[in-house]
């Protein structure tokens, strides 16, 4: 009854008969570009491996606390989103409220600069302060982003609208990759970058200070590239209130309270809350595995991020094409699928073993960047991780798009983020304690998988709304 009166609702008060002008939907996808360098430099390639093997005083430790930071970053996340959700929906602007966080946002990023290597426990503690702060601000800017996608695109082009905007920030996070590894961060080993050149900045090698600059370079560059959001994009929807009804809490308290009625809308909730949690634990470990086991430096970190990102382009387009053809149900079923496969096969590489019991030669000393068995087969299921990484993550926000009433539109994309994160304290906790207790990487990123599984067998329950489909 509750799904069908939603159904009802978006059809005869929200459906965009036709798309905003050109501009506006450039300028909504640049958000997408201009936040990736945090997700792609700061969070994955760059410098999470950097803190866990330079700053904090052993690798397996450096994990562990990066983990337990990314635990409270969720919890920030899982008790904000909904109820700034709320807030926005209230007023109808959205815009002021990514204003703040866009300059908190940009001040924790700025704040990595101070990760020296060997630093002491008040330094390591600000270090992680600051990727607490960088962390949630960007979840809070998305919420907002994510709920004005509605308002840019009839229903039956979401799926095309959100792979575009993943792949343009896939661009983005691809581009800022190269200029970070193959210009200006240096092999502590070569003092020379990806690509063989003296760093174009007269930076101080032993101080690492091409590493700690990826965190105010990630900062400049959403400062720079969200100025078309904020000038083209428009704010306030059609009909919106200019006051709320009710007080936030109490406004998103009936939005929970309902949210039973909804039943495919809450499974899918559910759901996203497990694989999003798995494969946000991926990234944010998988670039840390991959240096500890065969002593990655900035080159190879470089080169697999810039594989990997380049990847993800081609696997967003596709996978908005798909989306808009066959579901997002499908699309967000398939990914999982994949990613389970590929998460398995990068934790049956060590040093020494390929598929968990197959013996390799390990890497040798001073080889080329992925000469050995170990590094191919493990690039291989990487890739094939980054090629479905984005697609599960466009079609998601698109089905939620398609789902949620359009008068609490940003609540509801409040209450998405609040499933990817309300959890999202667990998969990293999870890394970090089984971790600590052996003393083993592999172990530790071994407990992701759980989740992901978990989301998919519930994903399989979710019922996809007759008007997904028919919008095609």
């Amino acid at each position: 009854m509750g799904g069908a009166r939603a159904v009802q609702d978006r059809t005869k008060n929200a459906e965009v008969e036709r798309a905003a002008p050109l501009r506006a939907l450039v300028s909504w996808a640049f958000f997408d570009w201009a936040a990736q360098p945090y997700y792609t430099l700061v969070l994955t390639f760059l410098f999470a491996p950097y803190f866990a093997n330079a700053v904090a005083p052993t690798p397996a430790e450096g994990q562990a606390l990066w983990g337990y930071a990314a635990a409270i970053a969720g919890i920030v996340i899982a008790v904000g989103s909904p109820f700034f959700g709320a807030v926005a929906d209230g007023g109808g602007r959205r815009k002021p409220w990514m204003a703040l966080f866009s300059t908190l946002f940009v001040a924790g990023l700025a704040m990595l600069w101070f990760a020296v290597p060997g630093a002491d426990a008040s330094t390591i503690a600000l270090v992680l302060l600051a990727f607490v702060i960088a962390t949630a601000m960007a979840e809070f800017t998305t919420v907002f982003t994510n709920a004005i996608m509605p308002d840019l695109v009839p229903a039956r082009q979401l799926g095309r609208l959100s792979g575009i905007g993943w792949a343009v920030g896939y661009a983005g996070g691809l581009l800022s990759l190269a200029i970070m590894a193959g210009l200006v961060v240096a092999d502590p080993a070569t003092g020379r970058t990806l690509l063989g050149l003296e760093p174009m900045f007269a930076l101080d090698g032993a101080a690492r200070e091409g590493d700690r600059l990826v965190g105010p370079f990630a900062a400049l560059w959403y400062a720079l590239f969200m100025i078309p959001f904020f000038l083209f994009v428009p704010d306030k929807r059609e009909g919106a209130r200019t006051a709320p009804a009710r007080p936030p809490l109490a406004e998103l308290w009936a939005t929970i309270r309902d949210l039973p009625s909804h039943r495919d809308l809450l499974l899918f909730l559910i759901a996203r809350m497990l694989y999003a949690d798995g494969l946000a634990a991926i990234f944010a470990f998988g670039g840390i595995y991959g240096a500890a086991v065969f002593g990655w430096g900035a080159l190879e970190l470089g080169l697999f991020g810039i594989v990997l990102t380049l990847t993800g382009v081609f696997g967003a387009v596709i996978g908005g094409v798909l989306d808009d053809r066959i579901g997002s149900r499908t699309v967000i079923i398939l990914s999982l699928l994949l990613l389970i496969v590929g998460a398995f096969g990068i934790l049956s590489v060590d040093s020494t073993h390929v598929l968990f019991v197959s013996e390799v030669a390990p890497k040798a000393a001073g080889s080329h960047p992925f000469s050995s068995t170990g590094e191919r087969v493990f690039l291989a299921f990487a890739i094939l991780v980054g090629l479905v990484a984005a697609p599960v993550q466009a079609a998601s926000r698109a089905l939620l798009a398609r789902l949620a009433p359009p008068e609490k539109m940003t609540q509801y994309f409040g209450l998405f983020a609040f499933s990817g994160k309300v959890t999202a304290f667990l998969a990293p906790l999870l890394v970090a304690v089984v971790t600590q207790a052996t003393d083993s990487q592999r172990i530790g990123m071994a407990s992701i998988a759980l989740f992901l599984i978990s989301g998919l067998v519930l994903m399989l329950a979710v019922r996809a709304p007759s008007d997904t489909l028919s919008l095609r």
